[in-house]
Parts: structure tokens; C-alpha cells; sequence
């Protein structure tokens, strides 16, 4: 009796461990893994995929250029924009020294000035490879006690990522899945992509930006909940595939530019872990590529001069796309 209890414990520890294995096995990102650093691109890289940006990139992508057409990829953004979680933005305007009809000099000098309270991931954002990190550890195995200050970051802050100019490819999922607006929690595979990218006639290559276009950006204003609470959008063997085309940056007309939430585990945003964190890979947000699939251009120079906030992992931006 006695026998049989201690192998009846003993079994039960075995299952208990087996299903932590399987769990384990099913998570994307392993905390504990720290093989993904020192970066391919040095020890003391602070720009990722940004190395991929060279004068021979530039050069074929102005190439794309032949009707010179110009149309901006951000959206508006005002207090009502829905943002992430905690995000919120508020432009105040001030007239110093004008109050009640006031004016300055003998030529009666007045001018309006603007003060901004906001998050700078609201809106169209660029997020760098400071943003994301696995367990406070970020891209190339810097952790966050050395590096991470109130006052901004002392490594890999948006200030150091060079302009993008480069080719711009934008995927329209709204026609591969036949719908106006591709439902939330729909995973982008390999497979969908190659698919998209074969219709479009296109290849991709190095130094590449991709860009998907899912229709998510018609919720804003008429579903805001429905917008933040789900997406659709790559998952991890689609971001494996995308970071072996040795790509600069993914994203699209989403909050977060991955499938959300996460279909096959409870993990947080997974897909921007491996991305930026391990690959060193931007992330481009809420891009408004609803022009560009109205008249089918997609290949295109894009163009962006990010803002240089010293110290801050995003940023919101306009890039152009010209064509």
C-alpha cells in the first residue's frame, strides 16, 4: 500500500512537471533565453535593422519615383484619438503676455504658441528598439538598471536612428481576406503574406519596410473600444519570416502592428518582443495606407525624419510616402 502511494506521488509530480514543459513549450518568448545577444550588428550597436540602410538602398528606392506623387502617412491626432492603455494627449494653445487683448510693442506683436501634455506613443509612432524588452533586458542584451532613467534612456534613444529613406511595400489583407475590415485576433501567416506578395507582384528585399493594411483604422471614432481591445496582424512565424528578409521595420494601420490578443498563448505582445528586442526591428503604428491601396501603389520611397527627442524609445511621426 505504502509502494503504491509513493508511485502514485510520484506520477502525479511527473504529470505536473510534464504540463509545466508544455506550457513552457508553448510560449513564443523564453524569458530565461539569453542567446539572442550580443546583436549581429556589434556589441555596442544601438541601431538594429537601421544598419541595413544603405546608399545603395536609398538609390533603388528613389527609383520608385515616377509620377511625383506625395501623400502623408499619419493620422490626425487631437485628445479624442484612441490611444494605449495609459496614453492620452492634450494641445493647449497659450498667448503669453496677450491676455485680454493685450498685444506687444508699439506694433502690437501677438502670436499663438502651443503646449503639448502627452504620451509620445499616441498617434503615428515611431517605436525604437528601446521601446520593447524581455524580463528589462532590451535589445542587445542592455537591462534596464543601466540604461533606463526618469529622464529618458541613456542608450538606444530615438535620437540616434538614422532618417529612413528607403522602399515602403505595402500589403492589402483587406483584399486577401476579402473584407473591408480584417476581424481582430486574425493571424497574418508566412503563408498569407507570400500569398499578398505574389498578387502585388512584389519581392521583397533588404532594408525593406512592410506595411499591412487591414482596414482596423475605419474603427476610430465609430467603435474606439473595439479598436484598442483587439487586431489583427502577424504572428511569430510570420515575424521570423519577416526579420530573415532582413527588413527595417514592420507595422501598419494598427495600435501594435501583431495579432492581438496573442492566439496561442497569454503572452503580452510577443511578436514586438522578438521584433524589436531580439532583432533590433522597428515598429511603425496607426500608418494610414488607405490612399496608397486606393491606387494600388505598393512599392513606394518612404521618406521619415523622425523627431530627435533625446532620451525617448518613440515618437509620433509623418512619414511620405512618394511615388
Amino acid at each position: 500500500m505504502k509502494k503504491n502511494l509513493i508511485r502514485m506521488f510520484g506520477l502525479v509530480i511527473l504529470l505536473a512537471i510534464s504540463n509545466i514543459d508544455i506550457k513552457a513549450q508553448n510560449l513564443s518568448i523564453n524569458p530565461n533565453d539569453k542567446s539572442w545577444y550580443p546583436s549581429v550588428y556589434g556589441a555596442k550597436d544601438e541601431i538594429g535593422a537601421a544598419n541595413l540602410l544603405t546608399a545603395e538602398v536609398v538609390k533603388q528606392a528613389v527609383g520608385l519615383v515616377k509620377q511625383g506623387k506625395t501623400l502623408p502617412l499619419a493620422v490626425a491626432i487631437d485628445k479624442n484619438l484612441p490611444a494605449f492603455r495609459h496614453r492620452s494627449f492634450n494641445l493647449y494653445n497659450i498667448q503669453p503676455g496677450e491676455q485680454g487683448g493685450k498685444s506687444i510693442g508699439p506694433n502690437k506683436f501677438t502670436f499663438n504658441d502651443e503646449l503639448v501634455n502627452g504620451w509620445t506613443g499616441v498617434g503615428t509612432q515611431l517605436n525604437g528598439i528601446g521601446h520593447i524588452g524581455i524580463d528589462n533586458i532590451y535589445y542587445n542584451g542592455n537591462k534596464a538598471v543601466d540604461f533606463v532613467t526618469v529622464e529618458g534612456v541613456k542608450k538606444l534613444g530615438i535620437e540616434k536612428v538614422p532618417p529612413f529613406v528607403t522602399r515602403g511595400v505595402v500589403l492589402d489583407m483587406t483584399a486577401h481576406y476579402g473584407k473591408a475590415i480584417v476581424p481582430g485576433g486574425t493571424e497574418f501567416t508566412t503563408a498569407d503574406i507570400k500569398a499578398v506578395l505574389k498578387k502585388q507582384n512584389i519581392t521583397l528585399r533588404k532594408g525593406d519596410i512592410v506595411l499591412f493594411n487591414t482596414g482596423w483604422l475605419e474603427l476610430i471614432g465609430k467603435d474606439n473600444q473595439k479598436f484598442l481591445e483587439t487586431e489583427p496582424g502577424i504572428g511569430m512565424e510570420a515575424a521570423q519570416w519577416l526579420a530573415e528578409q532582413g527588413i527595417v521595420a514592420f507595422g501598419g494601420d494598427t495600435w501594435a502592428s501583431e495579432v492581438y490578443p496573442n492566439p496561442k498563448s497569454k503572452e503580452e505582445f510577443p511578436i514586438n518582443q522578438f521584433m524589436l528586442a531580439k532583432k533590433g526591428i522597428y515598429n511603425l503604428e496607426l500608418i494610414d495606407s488607405r490612399p496608397l491601396v486606393k491606387d494600388k501603389v505598393w512599392e513606394f520611397l518612404f521618406v521619415l525624419g523622425q523627431p530627435l527627442y533625446v532620451g525617448s524609445t518613440q515618437v509620433n511621426i509623418n512619414p511620405v510616402a512618394i511615388y
